[in-house]
C-alpha cells in the first residue's frame, strides 16, 4: 500500500505549490477558527491554480451545516474533513466525501468510530482545548490491533513507521 500525504493548514498559493512540489496528494484548508483559518474565496483562488489530481480538503469543527455547504460551493473543495462532535446524520447531509476526525486519548471510542458511514477516519492526538492539528504524535500502536470499517489517516507530529 502506498502512503499518501495530506498537508493541512495551507494559507497561500505559494504554500500550496510548495506542498504539491514536495509530493503532497492532498491539501487541507481550515475554515473554522484557527490561526490558519482561510476564507472560501481565498481557497477558490488557490484551488483554481492547482494541477489536476490534487485533492482539496476543507476542515470544519462543529460548524452549522449551512456554513459548510456554502463554503463547499464557494471554495471548490472536493473533500470535507469534520474535526468536531458532528454526528453520522450530520455527515450524511454534506454530499461530498467525508473524512471524520477523532481525538486519540485515554477513552478512544472504537465502536463509535465504526458507526460512521464516511469515506475515511482521521486520528489525531487529544490535547485539551484543541480540535486537531496538534502536531503531537500519539502512541500509534493503540491502533495496531483494532479493526476499522473504513481506511484511516494518522495525524500528528513527525512521521514514523509503526
Amino acid at each position: 500500500m502506498r502512503a499518501r500525504v495530506k498537508i493541512c493548514g495551507i494559507t497561500s498559493l505559494e504554500d500550496a505549490r510548495a506542498a504539491v512540489d514536495a509530493g503532497a496528494d492532498a491539501l487541507g484548508f481550515v475554515f473554522s477558527r484557527s490561526p490558519r483559518q482561510v476564507s472560501p474565496n481565498e481557497v477558490r483562488q488557490i484551488v483554481s491554480e492547482l494541477p489536476p489530481f490534487v485533492a482539496t480538503v476543507g476542515v470544519f469543527v462543529d460548524e452549522p451545516i449551512e456554513f459548510v455547504l456554502q463554503t463547499i460551493e464557494t471554495s471548490g473543495i472536493s473533500i470535507v474533513q469534520l474535526q468536531g462532535s458532528e454526528t453520522n446524520e450530520y455527515c450524511k447531509k454534506i454530499g461530498r466525501p467525508i473524512i471524520k476526525g477523532f481525538k486519540i486519548g485515554d477513552d478512544f471510542p472504537v465502536e463509535a468510530v465504526n458507526s460512521f458511514e464516511v469515506e475515511a477516519f482521521l486520528f489525531d492526538t487529544y490535547v485539551q482545548g484543541q480540535d486537531g492539528g496538534t502536531g503531537r504524535t500519539f502512541d500509534w500502536t493503540i491502533l495496531a490491533n483494532l479493526a476499522f470499517r473504513r481506511p484511516f489517516i494518522v495525524a500528528g507530529g513527525r512521521c514514523h513507521v509503526v
